[in-house]
């Protein structure tokens, strides 16, 4: 959903205590009382010039590596939590964020491009987004529809690259 259509959520405390509480919200950049995923992806964005001066392929694995921790990451803090996806867990842009810069240019045009496309595909939902966003559950269908989101947003990155390059 919408960063806007679930602001009626409280707050755990638990974010501050529990680690992996704190990691689902971002080091606590959810807990940001407007727009919490575009806080958890700006934050995540501050990471992107650290992976891309990595080969691709150890980028790569750190994207891997950032979906399946997040798949169990985002399952255990809503079980935790008692909800099916608290706005506040923003684990899933980081990884969204991270899958829309791979392999893509350095730079700051790049990074705002990628930042802008991402967010507007996250918020707005198109389908597929929005299908498993409504029909996926548990870690799994937190994760997913960022994931996704993030690959749109790479391809759309990569268009725009390969056009005025």
């Amino acid at each position: 959903m919408t960063d806007s259509l679930q602001s009626s959520q409280p707050m755990p405390l638990s974010v501050w205590r529990n680690p992996w509480h704190n990691l689902a919200f971002g080091f606590g950049s959810g807990t940001l009382p407007k727009a919490p995923g575009t806080w958890g992806s700006l934050l995540a964005l501050a990471f992107v010039p650290l992976w891309q001066t990595l080969p691709g392929w150890a980028y790569g694995l750190v994207i891997v590596a950032s979906m399946l921790f997040g798949i169990w990451l985002c399952g255990k803090v809503a079980q935790d939590l008692g909800v099916h996806d608290h706005e506040g867990i923003v684990w899933d842009e980081f990884a969204g964020i991270w899958i829309t810069f791979w392999l893509v240019p350095a730079g700051w045009p790049w990074l705002l491009l990628g930042f802008l496309v991402f967010r507007v595909l996250d918020i707005v939902k198109p389908w597929p987004l929005s299908w498993v966003d409504r029909n996926v559950t548990g870690g799994l269908g937190i994760m997913l529809d960022d994931i996704l989101a993030g690959f749109a947003a790479c391809g759309l990155v990569h268009l725009v690259v390969w056009l005025v390059g």
